[in-house]
């Protein structure tokens, strides 16, 4: 599939744009099971030119789930395996020298994509993790003075493995700064696993979506013009101001050592209008605030070492916030 390629944001229908990342969602849903949620936002990080970080054990779904989002979007996907032994220019690219010319040319990393699987980020050393902040912030690779533009639209879905830590390489903070959403992606329930056990013993393949009727339902076009109607979503000053005291409590937190930063608050705004206009509104609530608050915060908060010991979570300490904060009328 080709690369949607760096255009002029064309201002389309809304209400079509909705319609097709409703079919969008309803067309993923066909193939990665029980996994709404995580379906969602996948597609708020789309709207919100935002990145995913995908946490869950072996097995559930989360490269399938990327490789399907991008068939159903007509988008191209590529997938990096992050090793020990992974260099920089093998994510983003490098300069070659051609013999034949005698001059360097440079090779594209499989950076230039539209969705980039980087599976278990967290394996790789810090040196190649970096190689992706710029990616991820300018979406743009820097070679010898030169910015390279990546393809619009432009999303880095990482996982990582919740339960084996053992040689990998925690992401700093700045880093999973970048992230605009943490979604933990859960094992299914048993009704959940049955259906995917009876699709399997009759004949599905998860390497051939297209035999699995998977479908474009959705394109690039529509996505662009999705994004500037999110941008018109309306924010009253009560609910800017509920953002901003959500994240000011996380920092006051006696269980946090760090709470979320500004950038926090920018994205948690950013995940919140998406959500409310993919959800039919021109307008966003409290609700939707609270809706995004946990996968938007978990990752930008850092827990006290006693707290960790006591057995208290990101997601606890952001419940206890949501409940003490007065939610705006």
């Amino acid at each position: 599939m080709p690369l949607a390629q760096p255009a002029p944001e064309p201002v389309g229908d809304p209400q079509h744009a909705r319609a097709a990342l409703g079919r969008l969602r309803a067309e993923v849903g066909k193939v990665v099971v029980g996994q709404d949620a995580v379906v969602s936002g996948m597609v708020i990080a789309l709207l919100a030119r935002g990145h995913v970080l995908l946490e869950g054990v072996p097995g559930v779904a989360k490269t399938l789930l990327v490789r399907t989002v991008a068939a159903a979007l007509d988008l191209d996907t590529k997938r990096v395996q992050f090793t020990p032994d992974l260099m920089p220019g093998d994510v983003t690219g490098s300069l070659i020298f051609d013999a034949r010319t005698a001059e360097f040319e440079f090779r594209e990393g499989p950076v230039f994509t539209n969705l980039l699987l980087a599976d278990e980020i967290n394996r790789t050393p810090p040196k190649t993790q970096a190689s992706l902040l710029e990616v991820m912030e300018e979406r743009q690779v820097s070679v010898e003075g030169r910015a390279r533009p990546l393809p619009d639209p432009f999303l880095v879905a990482a996982t990582q493995n919740p339960i084996e830590y053992e040689g990998t390489y925690p992401l700093p903070e700045a880093q999973l700064d970048r992230f605009l959403l943490k979604l933990t992606v859960p094992l299914p329930t048993r009704e959940e696993e049955l259906g995917v056990l009876r699709a399997h013993h009759q004949g599905f393949d998860p390497r051939r979506l297209h035999d699995a009727g998977v479908r474009a339902v959705a394109t690039a076009a529509d996505l662009a013009a999705a994004r500037a109607a999110v941008q018109q979503v309306a924010v009253a000053d009560g609910v800017l101001a509920y953002v901003v005291d959500l994240c000011r409590a996380t920092r006051r937190s006696p269980s946090l050592e760090l709470g979320a930063s500004p950038r926090g608050a920018t994205a948690l705004l950013a995940a919140a209008k998406a959500w409310a206009w993919l959800t039919g509104r021109e307008y966003v609530t409290p609700d939707d605030v609270k809706a995004l608050a946990r996968p938007t915060l978990r990752h930008r908060v850092r827990l006290r070492a006693e707290a960790e010991l006591e057995g208290v979570t990101a997601d606890a300490v952001l419940d206890s916030v949501l409940a003490t904060v007065p939610t705006p009328r």
